[in-house]
């Protein structure tokens, strides 16, 4: 099964966003810190409209949480952001309020890179899932995140305060770009 097209099917729907009522229910901690649930405005209603997605990187020393948009920007989460980047996003137990920010495309490609370097199996199955052809070498994910048309581009959901704690001293120096983490 493919998914190079968001479901239509409402079963296959209600499969993907079960993870929704998990957090609704509090307990998104069992979720650990590979999703985050991301409370959005719709652009045409303003109404809170919610989506699970992976955590592809982060850097805990500025609280911020890089997703990517596998359907691009068909997924409704990913063009709602762009008309309204306030959101709200909860990774585990913790709820953050914040803004989200689409990464300039070589940033993209060099995220999913690196997501692809520590989990490749997922990142290939993922890739694949969505209709990309994928031979595991990081060029493949460097294009794929890098392509502005047909990619998968990266968002950066900022908190508006970070969290009082340690340096995170796994961030590559003389960038902004999160490393990925488990």
């Amino acid at each position: 099964m493919t998914f190079a097209q968001p479901p239509k099917d409402p079963l296959q729907r209600a499969l993907l966003r079960a993870p929704i009522w998990i957090y609704r229910l509090g307990l998104g901690d069992l979720l650990g810190e590979r999703l985050v649930l991301l409370t959005h405005r719709g652009r045409t209603t303003g109404e809170a409209r919610q989506a699970v997605l992976e955590v592809v990187g982060r850097n805990d020393n500025t609280g911020a949480v890089l997703v990517a948009s596998g359907f691009g920007n068909r997924s409704h989460w990913f063009r709602n952001i762009l008309e309204e980047p306030r959101v709200l996003f909860q990774v585990g137990g913790r709820r953050r309020r914040g803004t989200a920010e689409l990464l300039p495309p070589e940033e993209s490609g060099q995220v999913l890179a690196h997501y692809a370097q520590r989990h490749p199996r997922a990142a290939s199955a993922l890739m694949r899932g969505l209709g990309h052809d994928v031979d595991g070498g990081l060029r493949d994910y460097e294009r794929i995140g890098s392509d502005p048309v047909n990619g998968v581009p990266v968002v950066r959901l900022l908190p508006d305060a970070p969290e009082p704690g340690l340096p995170d001293f796994s961030a590559p120096r003389g960038t902004d770009v999160p490393r990925p983490r488990n």
